[in-house]
């Protein structure tokens, strides 16, 4: 079953750091995220970090996405990333945010500029995940939400994300749920 996945116009990062502007169509296969490095779980699960790290710099600076990603080669956990899902995510990311912020809106019960940053920074990339990677099942969105606020966020900030996940993955993936709570 083929999937149908929006026709976006993007910033492709290259490996020196560069932004330039392409288009993806529906009809093309996600672009490969081999580099060489270890793949799997605790690869994402870095990359993840990595853009976590990097969103959360680019709320507090301002700073553009090639200055973000040229430090974030100098992060110890770089080399343990996959680095080709960490440039997917990170620009999917920074290319949606107005989009994810104004869904993001109708799940929390305060301003959005009330958010703890690592709190915003961590639904901006969960929930850039649940809307716009199908491929990845939303428990294992929301599991890696929680994860990263356990780590980065607040004593508490873990059950907030959690609980702001859910609603957002009970709307965006309104199928997928439900099939899972039958």
């Amino acid at each position: 079953m083929t999937e149908n996945k929006p026709v976006v116009t993007s910033l492709v990062v290259d490996d020196d750091a560069g932004v330039s502007e392409a288009t993806s169509s529906t009809d093309k296969k996600p672009a490969s995220r081999s580099s060489g490095k270890k793949s799997g779980s605790q690869s994402r699960r870095k990359s993840r970090e990595l853009v976590l790290k990097a969103v959360y710099r680019g709320m507090l600076n301002e700073s553009e996405l090639s200055h973000i990603l040229r430090d974030m080669r100098d992060d110890p956990d770089y080399n343990k990333a996959d680095e080709a899902y960490f440039k997917h995510l990170l620009q999917a990311v920074t290319e949606n945010l107005t989009e994810i912020d104004s869904k993001i809106v109708g799940f929390i019960d305060r301003s959005i500029n009330e958010l703890s940053p690592v709190e915003h920074a961590i639904l901006r990339i969960s929930g850039c995940e649940l809307m716009f990677d199908l491929s990845i099942p939303y428990r294992v969105v929301i599991n890696e939400g929680v994860e990263l606020a356990k780590v980065f966020g607040g004593t508490d900030g873990h059950k907030y994300i959690n609980g702001v996940l859910d609603k957002f993955a009970a709307d965006v993936r309104e199928v997928e749920v439900r099939a899972a709570r039958s």
